[in-house]
């Protein structure tokens, strides 16, 4: 099981320094992931549903500031040396698609082969219309067509693609990713189309604990998702083996338990239990597990972490 964290891309932790101290220590620290959040601008008024929480509500630092997720996992590449860095994730119709992959690629060579690109399709109409993206309302189209584009670019010595939303021929693309064939790609969502699109196109499926409309909060519930990602893997003729799993839980606790309905949230409680229930995560196939781990302070959150590694990890 490899285990990861967030470094803060908003809000009042989100300078530099805090950036580059969370991210180092948490390298030395033994953790395997870093990620990255991404949005480009957050308009003022927002009447898009927010998926990950019971209010809807997308909260925001009051100035807007955002740190942008690609620059931001460039700079990480340079001053950190073993940990892989996760765009978590990142919106595929936000950014042009050659560009993007060119981008990426970059990346994982200035990196050394140590970038996990998560994607995913948005969910903020207001800042699609702000950097005028593709149409909101094809985002999934728009999404499945960047990455077939994506690893046409990576893989291919003659690079052609004819789509709706992104064409290219006669070109040469270089310098190709590290990994081969092409860095890991991790989908994000929970809905059905989400479920569809880590069967076809990506390598591994990457939910978020707290989907109200799609939960998968617990472990029944994880086990159902799952089921359904092999079984549409089935139906387009792929093997459900070759299929990864990686899980986000933002409501991770070691200092105490909480409840649900009268049973314990899973991944809180007491160092003991979230060991346990680890070991019963990594026994359902995922092989990557984001917490958040958070605080006040940056030292808040560093010693959050520091828990995690010396009182769970010795117990798995």
């Amino acid at each position: 099981m490899e285990f990861g964290f967030g470094v803060p891309s908003r809000g009042p932790l989100a300078s530099l320094d805090n950036i580059v101290t969370l991210a180092q220590q948490g390298e030395q620290m033994g953790f395997d992931i870093l990620s990255v959040s991404d949005h480009i601008v957050v308009p003022t008024s927002i009447d898009s549903i927010y998926p990950y929480n019971d209010t809807g509500e997308f909260v925001s630092s009051a100035s807007g500031e955002y740190m942008e997720q690609l620059a931001t996992i460039s700079y990480l590449a340079g001053i950190t040396s073993t940990i892989k860095l996760l765009t978590s994730v990142m919106v595929l119709p936000h950014r042009a698609p050659v560009l993007t992959a060119k981008i990426l690629a970059t990346i994982d060579v200035v990196s050394q082969g140590r970038l996990i690109v998560g994607c995913g399709v948005g969910w903020m109409r207001e800042e699609f219309e702000a950097i005028d993206a593709p149409p909101y309302e094809e985002r999934g189209a728009v999404s499945n067509e960047y990455i077939a584009a994506f690893k046409e670019l990576w893989t291919s010595d003659n690079p052609t693609f004819d789509g709706k939303y992104c064409s290219f021929s006669d070109i040469s693309f270089a310098p190709k990713p590290v990994q081969q064939p092409h860095p890991p790609i991790w989908i994000g969502g929970e809905s059905p189309p989400a479920l569809r699109r880590a069967a076809q196109l990506g390598d591994a499926w990457y939910p978020i604990c707290s989907n109200p409309q799609f939960p998968v909060g617990t472990f029944d519930q994880l086990a159902e998702y799952h089921a359904r990602v092999r079984s549409n893997a089935e139906r387009v003729g792929r093997d459900p083996a070759t299929l990864d799993f990686a899980y986000s839980v933002n409501w991770y606790s070691d200092a105490g338990a909480q409840e649900v309905d009268g049973e314990r949230r899973l991944l809180t409680g007491d160092p003991a239990q979230v060991a346990a229930d680890i070991n019963r995560l990594e026994g359902m196939g995922i092989n990557h597990l984001m917490l958040n781990f958070p605080g006040d302070t940056v030292d808040e959150t560093l010693a959050a972490m520091d828990r995690f590694v010396s009182n769970v990890k010795p117990l798995l």
